[in-house]
Parts: structure tokens; sequence; C-alpha cells
């Protein structure tokens, strides 16, 4: 269904984003990247491309145009002629991020509402969100060494007791798939929204556990600090998953059913360390646990039986996907320059 459709990507200078216009590009549409560069980059899309106009990049069917999505004029613009819209546009970061800037992680609501008011005036004909995992009631999360996996009926607006989403950030990723469903009941639109899972991959910051991890390995921080007790885990899953689920989602979902894209196994942050130290070929002498520093939630995976059923499962493993990330961390980071800066970075987007 993708050869020469028009399809905009919302945040696709992102880390998920990016990924996401390589494997759309590679089906054959037509990607228009919407994005203000915040906190995705023009490099991160490795493509030649030609600058244009003073805010505008091109590349044979990709084409990169810089903007506020919160301005209605930009929003308006970039969906002229689009058929499908991918939306990842949204402030957030690691737990770091989102715990500390409460105020801008609200300013999402502000976002979405504009992209699917202006997407349905123009006539698109399907939109999907990319939801996340902090949908999820946090009492659900709770207990280290839980094997409780989060369905997706878990978290809904209109049931007593399953709307109690995972701070600011959790609340307007709910409130954005509510939002879908109603374009879709009211007006028709297909809709489809994905909670993602702990994503993790090439292009990701260190504001997320994986890259942080990765990040003070790099530089051979001793004594290694982990930020909580360690014993919390998570469901990491490798971008490419991540992106296949996205896609899935939009061929096969039009009414807004949410569906969850992670994995059901989960390793511990100590676990993931180790594994971390395995592959690089190195290990501190000394290992502390940080428990000033936010840690989120307990523990987290997500129940896959609606995504087995409409999409597939992911495919890459705990190891391969590590040992992808690191070499890309290893290839293309500076070790001096990160260590000078390693504090800003896991902290800011």
């Amino acid at each position: 269904m993708w050869d020469s459709r028009n399809v905009l990507v919302t945040g696709g200078a992102s880390f998920i984003g990016s990924h996401l216009v390589d494997s759309l590009l590679k089906k054959g549409a037509v990607v228009k990247v919407a994005d203000d560069f915040s906190s995705g980059k023009l490099s991160n899309l490795e493509y030649p491309l030609k600058k244009v106009a003073s805010n505008t990049w091109t590349h044979n069917s990709l084409t990169v145009i810089q903007g506020d999505l919160k301005d209605k004029s930009f929003t308006k613009n970039v969906l002229k002629d689009v058929e499908v819209v991918f939306h990842l546009a949204a402030l957030h970061g690691g737990r770091g991020y989102i715990h500390t800037h409460p105020a801008q992680c609200c300013t999402n609501m502000i976002l979405d509402q504009l992209v699917f008011e202006e997407a349905q005036k123009a006539g698109v004909d399907r939109i999907c969100f990319a939801s996340s995992a902090c949908v999820y009631p946090a009492y659900l999360q709770e207990q280290t060494g839980s094997n409780y996996l989060l369905r997706e009926e878990d978290a809904d607006p209109f049931v007593r007791d399953k709307a109690f989403a995972d701070l600011e950030y959790g609340w307007a990723k709910l409130m954005g798939e509510m939002a879908l469903k109603a374009y879709h009941r009211q007006y028709g639109m297909k809709t489809s929204s994905v909670r993602i899972f702990t994503a993790y991959g090439p292009r990701e910051n260190e504001t997320h556990a994986i890259i942080a991890l990765i990040a003070k390995a790099f530089i051979r921080m001793d004594p290694y600090a982990i930020w909580g007790s360690g014993k919390q885990d998570r469901n990491f899953t490798y971008v490419q998953d991540i992106v296949d689920f996205l896609i899935g989602a939009a061929e096969k979902i039009e009414d807004g059913t949410p569906v969850n894209a992670g994995r059901d196994d989960r390793v511990t942050i100590d676990q993931a360390a180790e594994m971390i130290f395995d592959i690089v070929g190195w290990r501190p002498k000394k290992i502390i646990h940080d428990l000033s520093k936010p840690e989120g939630v307990a523990s987290r995976a997500a129940d896959l039986t609606r995504a087995r059923k409409i999409i597939g499962e992911p495919k890459v493993s705990y190891r391969e996907g590590f040992k992808k990330t690191i070499e890309w961390y290893f290839t293309h980071k500076n070790r001096e320059e990160v260590k000078s800066k390693l504090d800003t970075l896991l902290m800011e987007r």
C-alpha cells in the first residue's frame, strides 16, 4: 500500500522517526518530514539532502521541512496533499527529562490536537499515532520481578480506574489516543495508536537507559553509576521492531484501537549493564547504584496478544540489538566529548 503514497512523518528527524522514514522510502512511499530539530537532527536522515529553501531539504522521494507544528499555518501547509500521517512529534525524553520538565510535556496535548484537526480538514486518509507505555497505570508496575504483562485494556480513559497514566507525558499520550478515537467516530478518519515500550537503538540519545549505560561504558566510567536499585526491569525493544509495529498498525488498524509495540520478556537494568560490559569487553572495578536519580516504574513489559494477532512480534534479540547499538555508538561518538558533557547529556533532550 505504500508505493507512491504521500506520507507525512512528524518528528521524522528523531531517533525512531528517522528509522521509520528509512523503511517507508524502501517501501516506495513519497515521504515528507516535519521537524523543529529540538531533539531530532537533520544528520539522522542519512541521505545527500539538498537545501532548496531556508527551511527545506530534498532528496529524490524525501522532503524535509523545519518548523513548529504548534504553528497552525505551518501544520496546515505540511499537510497539503498528504494521504497518511505518522505522528511522532512530541516534547519527550528519558526518565530524567520527563521527570524534570512536566510543563513542557503538557504542551504535547496542544501539538497533537492541532495536527489531528488540520489533518481532518486536509482530508488525510489515516493517522498512526506514536503513543507510549506511559499511558499505563503506575500501580500495575510497582513490583520488581513482576511477571504481569500490560494489556491494552489496562489503560482506557472511559473505564473507571483504568485512567491513571505515568506523569504528565503519559497523560498527554492517553489524551491523544482518546482524541484519535473521537476523530474516527465523528469523521470516519482511519486511526491507530501504537504504545511504544522502551525503544532503543542507533541514533538515540543518552537520556534513555540503554544509550546511557553504553555511554558510561564508552568513557570507561569507574565507579560505574546505575540510576536506581538496578533491579527495575524493562522490555527494551529494538528500534526496527518498533518501526515494523508502526507500519503494521497503519496498514491494519482503522478504528483507533491501541496496540502494544514492545516485548513480553524483560531484563533488569543490572542485567542490561552486564550484557553491555560483555559485548564491549570491559567491566568496571566498582558499580554503584544512585538512588537519588529518577528510575521510573519498577517493572514494565507488554502483553503482545493483540499485536501478534494483528501485526506480528519483535524479531531482534536483546544481545543482537545491544550489539548493533554499541557498534553505532562507538563508531559515531568522541570519548572525550562524551566524558566532558555526560551529566548534561543524561538529563537534557
